[in-house]
C-alpha cells in the first residue's frame, strides 16, 4: 500500500499525541508493510513487534545498512558511527564497542563515575531549596558528563561556559532535526539550504565541531600513549598505529564525527528520559511513594542506590522500563535500508530503499501491552511482583544498528532516576495540580516533556515553599 508522506506523519503524530490509540494505530489502517512516499522520495514502514523483529534480528544483514538522509549526509559526509556505512561503519562501530569497555562502560568503574556525578546532581537540586525550577539544563549536564568521562577524560562543571554552549546546540539541533523544514529538506534535497532550520542545523553542528577540534588538539599535546585518558586518546592512538595505512579508517573526519555521534547519543536521550521520569512521578505520587518505600526496605539509612540494589527493587526496575516505554523517546527509530533485493513477507523490497521501523508501534502495541496508553508499571511485573522482561521491549531498537550505548544507558537511568527518588520528593509547583501536568510530548528528532517546572523537596520537608 502507497501512502502520502504528508498522510503518514499526521497519522504518526496522531498515535503519538491521542489517548485514543485504537483509532490512531498505523498498522491497522495500512497494515504492517507499506510504501510511504516524500514527495519524490519514498520509503517502506515497518509496524509491530513480530514485522520488526523479523526484519532487523532474522533479517539483519539485509535490513542492516543506514538510510541515506540527507541532512545527516550534508552534516557527517558519512563519517562517524551512526550514520557511516559497509566497511568503516563496522570498523568504527567494534572500535567504539571495544573502547566504551576499556573505558569502564558495563564496569564498577564507570558505576562510580555516574554515582559522583549523582551526588553533584543532588547538590545542584539542594540548592534550588524546594522552589520550582526547570530541570532540562541540569539534567543535560549531568548526563553529559558521564560521557564526556569517557569520552576526554573529564566532567565540566555545571556552569562552564564552553559545556553550557555545547549542550545548548546540541539541544536546539535535537528540535530542528525533528521540524517541518528539516523533513521538507530530506524530501527534496536538490532545492538546496532554502530553508532557516537546516542552515541552523549545519551552522551548529560547525560550532560543535569546532569546539570539539580544541578538545582534540589538547588531547594531542598532552597525548601519552602510557596514559589514555578516554576514547579521544585511544583513537589518536589508534591513528599513530596506522599512520602508514593509506586506507585507514582512523582519519580526523572519523575522530571528529565518531565523538560528536557519542557526546549526542550519551546526553540527549537519557536526560530527557530522566526528564519524563521525573514528571510522570510528579503526576502519579502514589508510584513514586511506593518506589521509595521500596528503597527504605532494601537500602540503609543515608545511603544512594547502587546498581547491585536492582534486583532488590522489582518495582522501581519496572517504573523505569515503563518510563522509556511510555515516554517513546524515538518513535521513528533512526532509518535503516536494504542492503540488497529483499523478498520480505510477501513483498520484494529493493536494495537502498529507506526503511522506517516505527518504535511506536511496538512500545504500544496492545497485542503486547495490557494498556498501551497509560502509564502502568504493572506492564513489567507479574503476579507476585517480581521483574519481568517483556520482549516487546525495544526502546534502544535491535539488530546491528541498535544503540551502541544502551547498556551506559540503563545503569545511568537507574541510578541517577533511583538516587534522586531516594534523596526528593517531586511535586508540582505551588498552585498546580497534578491533573493540570501536560504528558503531551513535544516533538523534535526526539519526543520530550513540554517545558515545565519541578520541585524537588528534600524527604525531611513535606511540602514545596
Amino acid at each position: 500500500m502507497g501512502v502520502k508522506g504528508a498522510q503518514f506523519f499526521t497519522d504518526l503524530l496522531g498515535q503519538i499525541l491521542t489517548s485514543d490509540l485504537d483509532k490512531a494505530l498505523l498498522s491497522e489502517k495500512y497494515g504492517n508493510i507499506f510504501t510511504v512516499h516524500f514527495g519524490p522520495r519514498k520509503a517502506v514502514v515497518l509496524t509491530g513487534y513480530e514485522t520488526i523483529k523479523d526484519a532487523l534480528l532474522d533479517h539483519a544483514e539485509e535490513f542492516g545498512e543506514r538510510a541515506e538522509i540527507p541532512i545527516f549526509r550534508k552534516t557527517t559526509q558519512g563519517n562517524g558511527i551512526a550514520f557511516s556505512h559497509g566497511e568503516l561503519w563496522k570498523t568504527m562501530r567494534r572500535f567504539t564497542l571495544s573502547t566504551l569497555r576499556d573505558f569502564g562502560v558495563g564496569k564498577k568503574t564507570i558505576e562510580v563515575r555516574i554515582l559522583d556525578e549523582l551526588n553533584s546532581l543532588i547538590t545542584y537540586f539542594e540548592s534550588q531549596q524546594g522552589k520550582p525550577f526547570d530541570t532540562k539544563m541540569i539534567l543535560n549536564s549531568a548526563v553529559s558528563n558521564v560521557i564526556c568521562s569517557v569520552l576526554f577524560g573529564e566532567r565540566f562543571d555545571y556552569d562552564n561556559p564552553i559545556f553550557l554552549t555545547l549542550l545548548k546546540l546540541l539541544s536546539e539541533n535535537t528540535k530542528l532535526l525533528g521540524s517541518p523544514m528539516v523533513q521538507l529538506y530530506n524530501f527534496y534535497p536538490p532545492l538546496g539550504f532554502l530553508f532557516g532550520a537546516p542552515k541552523t542545523v549545519l551552522r551548529n553542528v560547525d560550532e560543535l565541531n569546532a569546539f570539539l577540534e580544541k578538545f582534540f588538539k589538547e588531547h594531542r599535546r598532552e597525548f601519552n600513549e602510557n596514559n589514555l585518558t578516554g576514547f579521544v586518546d585511544a583513537f589518536l592512538m589508534k591513528q599513530q598505529q596506522e599512520s602508514k595505512n593509506s586506507h585507514t579508517h582512523f582519519h580526523n573526519e572519523n575522530l571528529l564525527f565518531s565523538t560528536l555521534d557519542l557526546f549526542a547519543a550519551g546526553t540527549e536521550t537519557t536526560s530527557t528520559t530522566v526528564r519524563w521520569g521525573l514528571l510522570l512521578m510528579m503526576k502519579y505520587p502514589e508510584i513514586q511513594r511506593r518506589i521509595q518505600e521500596e528503597m527504605d526496605q532494601v537500602i540503609e539509612p543515608g545511603q544512594l542506590p547502587k546498581l547491585e540494589d536492582r534486583k532488590k527493587m522489582p518495582y522501581t526496575d519496572a517504573v523505569i522500563h515503563e518510563i522509556q516505554r511510555f515516554s517513546n523517546i524515538v518513535p521513528m527509530s533512526v532509518s535503516r535500508s536494504t542492503s540488497t533485493n529483499v523478498n520480505f513477507r510477501g513483498y520484494v523490497i529493493p536494495k537502498g530503499i529507506e526503511v522506517i521501523p516505527l518504535l511506536t508501534s511496538v512500545l504500544k502495541d496492545k497485542s503486547h501491552w495490557e494498556t498501551p496508553d497509560q502509564f502502568n508499571p504493572s506492564h513489567f511485573l507479574d503476579g507476585d511482583g517480581s521483574f519481568t522482561r517483556k520482549e516487546a521491549f525495544i526502546p534502544f531498537s535491535i539488530g546491528r544498528r541498535a544503540c551502541v550505548g544502551e547498556g551506559l544507558a540503563k545503569m545511568e537511568l537507574f541510578l541517577f532516576f533511583a538516587g534522586l527518588l531516594r534523596k526528593f520528593i517531586f511535586q508540582p509547583p505551588p498552585g498546580v495540580a497534578t491533573t493540570d501536568l501536560d504528558l503531551t510530548p513535544d516533538v523534535g528528532f526526539t519526543l520530550s516533556p513540554m517545558p515545565h517546572l519541578i520541585c524537588a523537596v528534600p524527604h525531611e520537608q513535606l511540602k514545596c515553599n
